[in-house]
């Protein structure tokens, strides 16, 4: 039986607005050195693809999949590649991935795992479809390292409101910090790993990311999860969007968020 796999942030335009900013460079970096011309690449969890279109580019003229289970994302995802003719788009459920043995050279999943009731198990997936020799690369929040100043009223509110909903889910929001136990678990021995962070501190970032997660506390599934689980009332979270939105106006305002980094030898 295929393990349960509930996306917490939906598809919301405050989620979205932070999947189409994502590259490469703010994203991946750690893995630029492994994409070659010539490779093949599945990008599991693409969402609008922005992270795919860096990865086809380097790999050209390499075949990429870019997979996600939400057939309506995959829409977004194709506009984004629309000038890449290596690419090519799938519905996916990453513990049931309908690849043989040895498909891909470089299998990458950037914020899936966190999100998922058994990461070990999609690893195992992953490295099923991974050539011998070639890699699994995975990048996760760790959300216990998320620290921010100034600390308005209602900020403290939502990490703990956000903890239950995805734990609720059947996630994990200290999946950074656990990667490579997973990927020792799921059999890997040849594992590197690193850590990277975003930062916002200008004043166009911070009004950006409030409205990305005060926005999603608001609006998004993380708010319907939240007040369904009886987490939070909506006007609790009208008070973390507050929140969110006076540290977002505060000229010395600063937030940052590290993530794990994986790159498993198949």
């Amino acid at each position: 039986m295929t393990p349960k796999a509930t996306y917490t942030h939906g598809h919301h335009e405050s989620v979205l607005s932070a999947h189409q900013w994502r590259t490469v460079e703010n994203s991946a970096a750690y893995l630029i050195e492994h994409l070659r011309p010539g490779a093949s690449a599945l990008d599991v969890g693409c969402g609008p693809g922005t992270i795919t279109a860096g990865i086809a580019a380097r790999v050209a003229p390499g075949r990429v999949v870019a997979a996600d289970a939400a057939e309506t994302v995959l829409a977004e995802a194709r506009r984004n590649n629309a000038g890449l003719d290596n690419v090519e788009f799938a519905v996916a459920d990453v513990h049931a991935l309908s690849y043989a043995d040895g498909t891909f050279d470089v299998v990458h999943a950037h914020q899936v795992l966190q999100h998922i009731a058994d990461p070990v198990g999609a690893l195992r997936e992953m490295r099923r479809v991974a050539r011998p020799g070639g890699v699994v690369a995975v990048r996760e929040a760790d959300f216990g390292t998320m620290i921010w100043h100034p600390n308005p009223p209602g900020m403290d509110a939502w990490l703990p409101i956000y903890y239950k909903v995805a734990r609720g889910n059947g996630g994990e929001p200290h999946a950074g910090r656990l990667l490579v136990s997973w990927a020792r678990e799921a059999g890997f021995t040849d594992v590197t790993a690193t850590a990277s962070a975003w930062c916002f501190a200008t004043p166009a970032e911070r009004e950006w990311w409030s409205e990305s997660w005060g926005g999603r506390l608001l609006r998004s599934g993380v708010a319907d999860a939240a007040v369904a689980g009886g987490h939070a009332t909506r006007d609790e979270l009208r008070r973390v969007y507050a929140g969110w939105k006076e540290w977002a106006a505060a000229d010395d305002g600063w937030y940052s968020v590290t993530h794990g980094e994986i790159v498993c030898r198949a």
